[in-house]
């Protein structure tokens, strides 16, 4: 495949931030920075890898209106849809970003056995999105002997959330003065919720709240419900072992309410993330409201729960539109042959001549 020189840029830098990330990984010096290293290079690769990969297809990666590149969930978003990374994928990269941002911008403490976990399901899926990119398998650029490795045998992520639980629950005993580490063990447990749950936010009251339910001894199933609904697979021995993380049948997102020691799940303010209005979309698309809406219609925005959501307040409909809505809609207008006048023809005569109200 001949590569763009940008994208050859790009997914250089991603494999040497995922050999930083082994490295930092396989480093024999227990050092305070090993695991922050390891995340937040990890992190990095997938950014850049996802950005090469974008920028070989001639996706636009930048939102001109900061004048910078798109940030790490907007990519995956796009990726979603431009490259079929499943739900599943999509899930452990946010996984992967919010351990980061713990260790980035505060702290958390991840056992080994998380993180091995983590890292060898990095390089797993680093070597599929590769292949399915560039159509080049991680083997090409990387010898086995600089893998992620361990003198334990991968653990089903179940086993190892009950054994965190269990560290944290000896950690707070009266008297041991070690709720500074069993708080970072907590935020490690609250951001795995991220395979699960989109704009997964993590504040100290869902620590509190979790720290004050082990305490009184309720179940780990009750304090954070969405960790039941993880799972991984796991194949091969050895060097070649390979770790998927994936979704299974769980119990239902709980919210905390009044006195309730469950954690609840904090999500960004939807409205944030469809942030379009009706008019805002047609005006930054150059179209009329009569044009904008046929093509909402044509590319059926509005049937699709990733470009649109609505709500209503005193019996009026109010519409928000998401930045995929808005590429959609883009993209679209860019194709060979785009005529929005016939698709306007089209939108009016779908229902006797009835046009969007």
């Amino acid at each position: 495949m001949r590569l763009r020189r940008e994208s050859r840029i790009l997914k250089d830098k991603a494999l040497a931030s995922l050999v930083n990330a082994v490295t930092a990984f396989n480093s024999p010096q227990a050092s305070e920075s090993r695991t922050t290293v390891t995340l937040m290079s990890a992190q990095h690769s997938f950014e850049m890898l996802l950005k090469a990969a974008l920028v070989q297809r001639r996706v636009d990666v930048f939102d001109r209106d900061a004048d910078m590149s798109f940030g790490f969930d907007k990519c995956i978003n796009i990726c979603a849809e431009k490259l079929g990374i499943s739900e599943q994928e999509a899930g452990y990269l946010r996984m992967i970003a919010k351990l980061r941002d713990a260790e980035q911008h505060w702290y958390g403490v991840v056992s080994e056995g998380i993180l091995y976990t983590c890292m060898r399901a990095a390089v797993t899926l680093f070597d599929e999105l590769l292949q399915r990119a560039f159509d080049e398998p991680l083997a090409k650029h990387l010898p086995d002997r600089i893998l992620p490795v361990s003198t334990l045998p991968p653990k089903h992520i179940q086993t190892l959330i009950d054994e965190e639980f269990n560290q944290v629950r000896e950690l707070l005993q009266p008297g041991k003065r070690l709720g500074a580490e069993a708080r970072g063990r907590i935020r490690t447990l609250l951001a795995l919720q991220a395979l699960e749950v989109d704009d997964l936010q993590i504040s100290e009251r869902d620590i509190d709240r979790v720290e004050s339910g082990i305490k009184q001894g309720v179940e780990p199933a009750e304090l954070i419900p969405n960790l039941s609904t993880i799972g991984t697979e796991v194949t091969g021995e050895g060097i070649n072992v390979t770790v998927h993380f994936t979704k299974r049948a769980g119990a239902p997102v709980r919210w905390a309410g009044g006195e309730e020691v469950a954690a609840a799940v904090k999500t960004e303010d939807p409205w944030k993330k469809y942030h379009w209005t009706r008019g805002k979309l047609g005006e930054k698309l150059q179209l009329s409201t009569g044009h904008a809406a046929a093509l909402r219609w044509h590319l059926k925005i509005d049937e699709d729960e990733s470009c649109h959501i609505q709500r209503f307040h005193n019996r009026t409909r109010i519409d928000g539109y998401s930045d995929n809505a808005f590429n959609k809609m883009r993209d679209a207008m860019k194709e060979p042959g785009f005529d929005i006048r016939t698709i306007y023809r089209r939108y009016i005569g779908r229902n006797a001549g009835v046009a969007e109200k």
